[in-house]
């Protein structure tokens, strides 16, 4: 049995008792790298050396006893567009393949405080654009439940390294839907916190009114810990709450009697797989059995959430790497005619063909004469799709649904179809759009890969989100289902 299948707390008090050293489980971490990484690739660079050191520093500090961290020991791998000082972060692009950042991100500096181990910086699709993580400038990371599948993305190596047992978790970002659809595809938990919940300081930005850093774990109950470590206002960060922080695992008391359920009939509709919808109505009558109530409503906006979600976000890209210009920041090209030509050739030799494709979109929308009619107008559908979760939260506690409306599909079935790729995230857009937070949890297996349950709550109210994740898990087994590798 691996170390990592033990629970957060049976980990603490085997550290305690000192049946078990910080560096065995750094050995675990990187030795299973070292067996199944070259199969799944979910890591972009192994940082061996400073976990090492880290481990040791632990283990010196167990030694003389004292205080411990909430996350002490416990291997971690961070998605590669969050600023590590020391580790080289490049978000998945050939553009900053040589950027070794001189600072944490604010996270970072929170899971030191915690006293977790970064094991090493995973696999992204470039600068979190793409939902299967093949637009990656270095490889493709695969699903641990088939290699042929894709792990989902963008967030596709956080959530696989979770899944092949390489780290005890991992940290992802979620623009619209990054760290719940890969975690719906490789079947663990996915979180994705209200918008300024968690600091984005050091975050490497995509669309900033969007992204949103989370965890990603093999079961609830670690995910209320990741997110009690990680959750905080910020002043570095000007869109951070100052709200108090609860505490999320003393909220996971497993009693949803009596909580109100909605259930949109647009995340149950055309385009779901019928196994997906089945294994989602199952998960509905546990809760029933455990005394919470669900009722079908409608969240009509639904269906511009995908064109209003790629017209925002993409503008907001388009800003936002403007300042990628091969003088600044990153690669710079090596023959230039002049400084409009270093321009185009950096640009041109450090983007991707997805990168690329959003900046162009956003461009445009941003544009003298097409501002009002794309970038504006998709501004207003965004408060009518908020105003849909507000109608609804009016009446109810949770909303659910699938995460996904498929399970993983193949690697290269759909790399050359965009718009089909972008449709994949219908269910989980609308969430970022609107600001609130929700987790994907596992919820059962079709034809053998795994189904993802999505549990939406109110702004700001966590709490209740991973209480409901937590209770279902309880009378379930589907989180405790590992894959083959």
């Amino acid at each position: 049995m691996s170390l990592f299948d033990l629970k957060l707390q049976e980990i603490n008090s085997r550290l305690a008792g000192k049946e078990l050293s910080v560096t065995d489980l750094v050995d675990q971490s990187l030795a299973k790298i070292g067996d199944v990484d070259s199969k799944v690739r979910a890591f972009l660079r192994v940082d061996e050396e400073g976990a090492r050191r880290t481990a040791r520093e632990l283990d010196d500090q167990l030694a003389f006893g004292g205080d411990r961290g909430l996350l002490f020991g416990l291997p971690a791998g961070i998605k590669d567009n969050i600023v590590t000082e020391g580790i080289t972060t490049t978000c998945a692009s050939r553009f900053l393949e040589n950027y070794d950042p001189i600072y944490d991100a604010t996270v970072i500096k929170k899971l030191k405080q915690a006293q977790s181990v970064t094991i090493g910086k995973l696999n992204m699709d470039e600068f979190a654009m793409g939902g299967s993580n093949e637009n990656s400038a270095y490889h493709v990371t695969t699903n641990p439940w088939n290699p042929e599948y894709v792990p989902g993305g963008s967030s596709g190596g956080s959530a696989a390294s979770v899944a092949a047992g390489e780290v005890y978790f991992s940290l992802g970002s979620d623009t619209g839907g990054s760290i719940r659809q890969p975690a719906s595809y490789c079947g663990v938990v996915g979180l994705k916190p209200t918008y300024g919940l968690v600091s984005r300081f050091g975050l490497v930005a995509f669309a900033s009114s969007l992204d949103q850093i989370g965890p990603l774990t093999k079961n609830v109950e670690d995910a209320a810990y990741v997110l009690q470590a990680i959750a905080g206002h910020d002043p570095q960060d000007s869109t951070s709450a100052n709200v108090s922080i609860p505490d999320y695992i003393g909220a996971l008391s497993g009693d949803v009697k009596g909580l109100r359920i909605a259930v949109p009939k647009e995340y149950m509709g055309q385009g779901v797989d019928p196994a997906v919808k089945d294994s989602v109505l199952s998960a509905l009558k546990v809760l029933e059995g455990l005394g919470a109530v669900w009722e079908e409503v409608s969240m009509p906006h639904t269906e511009y959430a995908v064109a209003t979600y790629y017209l925002i976000a993409s503008s907001e890209a388009s800003s936002n790497l403007a300042r990628f210009d091969g003088v600044r920041y990153g690669v710079r090209a090596s023959d230039p005619d002049n400084l409009l030509d270093l321009y185009v050739k950096s640009r041109s030799q450090g983007f991707g063909p997805e990168v690329k494709r959003r900046i162009m979109l956003g461009t445009y929308a941003l544009s003298s004469g097409y501002y009002d009619a794309y970038y504006l107008k998709a501004q207003k559908v965004r408060t009518l799709i908020k105003q849909d979760f507000d109608n609804v939260f009016q009446n109810y506690d949770v909303i659910i649904g699938p995460t996904a409306p498929t399970t993983a599909f193949k690697i290269g079935e759909q790399v050359g179809d965009p718009l089909t790729m972008y449709l994949n995230d219908i269910l989980t857009i609308p969430v970022n759009l609107a600001g609130v937070p929700a987790i994907s949890v596992p919820c059962g297996l079709a034809e053998g890969m795994p189904v993802g349950l999505q549990i939406i709550g109110k702004a700001l109210d966590e709490a209740t989100v991973l209480r409901v994740a937590h209770a279902f898990e309880q009378h379930t087994e589907h989180h405790k289902q590992r894959p083959a590798l």
